[in-house]
């Protein structure tokens, strides 16, 4: 594994999540292993649970990490090759990233997508100049179509709470929200359900479908009723629109996941990535109720992100 930036493999995963496993039992179990290693956390965007969560693996490793909020802290990009410097950039990707990979082991970056301009959006054109110019292994924490930590962390708590050889029914259904939401969080969560064989229902108003890149093999409905009925696991998510690129098509307050929404579905527990607008994607009762995942899901982040750590780290 050289990098990690998406779902590579069902044989991956399994060894990703038995050692994130691992962790957890014993946060202590390699303390040593990144002893003398740097990490840097660069931010092109806000976080929480993503920047404290990689700091906290790092360090649960021996690592040293140093975060730079380059939105806030650093000079402003260029990234287009070429380009004739005479406006608001300061500094060429081809220079900060080629410094951040003599500085550092590991670059782990957080880049949003534009919502605008689709085609580097879907190319992943930020994180991949990252990639081509710094010359060390890169950790996606969030980019501008997947969230790898997160469907980690998230298939980690999945697996927790499935009994036997059971092959639960997972559903990702679509909430509304007062902004237009990227795709990464929806997309990374349908590639790793489906890669790590799970049986896969994704719900959504007409008009919100996702690349099918990304969920071909699940199941697609507009029906949210018929798609929650007998729910193991159930991901509630914004995304905008995907064909009509970047848009707000639906805020049907209809779909905020409600306990009545769950009728049908005793045994299914709800799981958010969070940060999560109440009452507008989900109510109280469920994200304060027995069904909620929502902290075991953050709490699992530190693991993730320490078992990916530690592979990168050989």
């Amino acid at each position: 594994m050289n990098h990690f930036t998406q779902f590579e493999s069902k044989e991956l995963g399994q060894e990703l999540l038995e050692l994130a496993a691992a962790y957890k039992a014993n946060p202590q179990l390699h303390a040593s292993k990144g002893e003398g290693k740097r990490i840097g956390c660069i931010f092109l965007n806000p976080s929480l649970r993503t920047r404290v969560s990689t700091q906290i693996a790092a360090q649960q490793l021996g690592m040293e990490a140093i975060v730079l909020n380059m939105d806030k802290e650093g000079w402003a990009l260029e990234m287009q090759e070429g380009a004739i410097m005479n406006k608001i950039t300061v500094e060429h990707i081809k220079d900060a990233a080629g410094v951040l990979g003599s500085y550092f082991d590991v670059l782990a970056l957080r880049a949003f997508p534009s919502l605008t301009q689709k085609e580097e959006d879907v190319t992943d054109f930020v994180l991949h100049q990252f990639i081509k110019y710094s010359g060390i292994p890169v950790v996606s924490l969030e980019s501008a179509i997947r969230h790898p930590l997160q469907s980690l962390a998230d298939q980690l708590t999945i697996q927790e709470l499935t009994k036997g050889n059971k092959r639960p029914k997972v559903v990702l259904t679509w909430a509304p929200h007062i902004k237009a939401i990227p795709h990464a969080v929806a997309n990374s969560f349908a590639e790793w359900t489906l890669g790590m064989g799970h049986d896969l229902t994704i719900c959504h108003p007409d008009g919100y479908e996702l690349d099918p890149e990304f969920t071909q093999g699940s199941i697609i409905t507009n029906d949210q009723s018929e798609a929650l009925q007998n729910a193991d696991f159930v991901y509630v998510k914004n995304w905008s629109a995907f064909n009509e690129y970047g848009k707000i098509l639906c805020t049907d307050e209809r779909w905020m996941l409600t306990e009545a929404h769950l009728k049908n579905s005793p045994e299914a527990k709800v799981m958010h990535c969070l940060p999560v607008r109440r009452n507008v994607e989900l109510s109280d009762e469920i994200l304060d109720g027995p069904r909620s995942l929502v902290q075991q899901q953050a709490y699992n982040r530190i693991f993730a992100a320490q078992a990916v750590l530690s592979k990168l780290l050989g």
